[in-house]
């Protein structure tokens, strides 16, 4: 018999989880729809020649294809199929992948209903997402993104509004968090030490990769990548880490001979207008090493990590969240000078931040909620009409499916946390009354049901 499991990287999530999951989303919809974020939802399966060529190379590889449907080699040459050649043989079995991440869907969605929609396009989209990645801690095969993102707005009180929305979600979730910004300009200006622009993206890819394998492992990459070149602006960028405050930052970056131009000057302008804007800038940092490796990002650039004390000091995940501004993605699909920005954040990483952290201890524990417990078969039918009462005017109750003894139904109710118990015997039934049980202090007392309702919201839930 065949042992039940899981394909690498994918997890079940029970009832509790979920409960935490939704508590989590929840939070994050309430103060999207409060900046005016209306939902979109994509198909998981796009086609590849959508996919494709938006990622980096790296992200291309990173893509999950999806077989053709039917004999699927039925149209493949000899020659192909003999030669084992997967990049030669890919187009002619699969046509279509599962989703990368939500901007790109994003981003096809708006050409193809650019008619249909008002600009500036507000959107938020909570959906899973599939990365043919090596499993590891924090890091899954399937995953959930939560993206906010404004198509058609140039300014950066759009970037500014997206921090603020970082901010407000990971406060009202309790959790600390450290917001890192950068700008691509600041990193364009490096183009004229690597003189190409295949020699920057590898050096944008690399380091993309400080936090992991830091400094001595980035200069060591970039060594064996060839670019030597690279090694004194990787010595300044990580230098200025070092620099205390966002406006001493700023300063070095104009005062830097190497790093000149109107683009930079620019970048810099727009990264000052966003700190000034954000109405509270203790969390958020600028990190001129800040990268983001996907290709598709022309402007500021965020990323998000778990920054609390109360987590334990071996704790390691990355990244919570990021994004950025990307002026051109609509090109690809044949929409021109249509900019936008937006930012993600990770489910799955802050659900694993926020338990690491201990703060799950009062999600999901609702004391209204409440078990109707029959003690016998005579008791059900008054039980269930009790249970159907109580359903009006309480947010959460169960009647027990059967009558085992009364210790296995109170059992059930103290492992869901559960506040109060309604047992309803013969002598209940016959007196129109419930015996009321506190499943926290244990008091329990007989009572009409109007005055157990009464007893049960005024304790008060979640």
């Amino acid at each position: 018999m065949e042992k039940p499991s899981l394909p690498s990287g994918t997890r079940d999530f029970s009832p509790m989880v979920m409960q935490r999951r939704k508590y989590i989303l929840s939070i994050m919809e309430s103060v999207f729809v409060s900046h005016g974020f209306g939902a979109l939802e994509t198909p998981s399966l796009e086609n590849l020649k959508t996919l494709q060529g938006k990622y980096g190379n790296e992200g291309d590889q990173l893509l999950f294809k999806v077989l053709n449907s039917g004999d699927y080699l039925s149209k493949v040459g000899e020659d192909v199929l003999h030669s084992k050649d997967v990049k030669s043989l890919t187009p002619h079995i699969s046509d279509r992948g599962l989703r990368y991440d939500l901007t790109v869907p994003l981003a096809r969605f708006v050409v193809m209903n650019r008619n249909d929609i008002s600009f500036p396009f507000k959107r938020y989209q909570m959906q899973p997402v599939w990365r043919a990645d090596r499993p590891q801690k924090g890091r899954y095969r399937e995953f959930w993104q939560c993206d906010i993102d404004v198509v058609g707005a140039n300014s950066v009180v759009s970037e500014a509004e997206l921090v603020e929305m970082y901010q407000a979600v990971f406060e009202r979730l309790g959790l600390g968090v450290k917001i890192r910004i950068n700008h691509r300009g600041v990193l364009d200006a490096f183009m004229g030490v690597l003189g190409n622009r295949e020699d920057w993206n590898t050096f944008m890819i690399v380091i993309d990769k400080a936090d992991k394998i830091g400094y001595e492992g980035v200069a060591k990459e970039l060594q064996e990548r060839g670019l030597e070149k690279a090694l004194g602006a990787w010595d300044w960028l990580w230098k200025s880490k070092s620099v205390d405050g966002n406006e001493a930052k700023l300063a070095l970056a104009e005062s830097t001979e190497f790093m000149q131009g109107d683009a930079l000057t620019k970048a810099l302008n727009e990264l000052r207008t966003i700190l000034k804007l954000v109405a509270h800038s203790d969390n958020l940092a600028l990190d001129f090493t800040l990268a983001r490796g996907l290709s598709y990002y022309t402007g500021a650039v965020f990323e998000v990590e778990g920054c609390d004390d109360r987590l334990p000091a071996d704790f390691r995940l990355g990244s919570i969240g990021g994004g950025g501004r990307y002026d051109n993605l609509t090109g690809v699909f044949g929409l021109k000078d249509v900019s936008g920005v937006g930012v993600s954040f990770g489910l799955d990483r802050i659900y694993d931040t926020m338990e690491a952290a201990g703060l799950f201890a009062g999600v999901g524990v609702n004391p209204q909620a409440t078990l109707v417990c029959a003690m016998d078969e005579a008791c059900l039918l008054f039980s269930s009409g009790v249970a159907r009462a109580l359903r009006a005017r309480l947010p959460v109750v169960e009647l027990y499916p059967g009558t085992p003894k009364l210790k296995k139904q109170l059992d059930y109710a103290n492992d869901k946390k559960m506040g109060f118990a309604v047992i309803i015997g013969n002598e209940e039934m016959q007196a129109n009354q419930v015996a009321l049980k506190n499943l926290v202090s244990g008091e329990q007392s007989h009572c009409s049901l109007d005055e157990a309702i009464q007893i049960i919201t005024a304790v008060g839930g979640n």
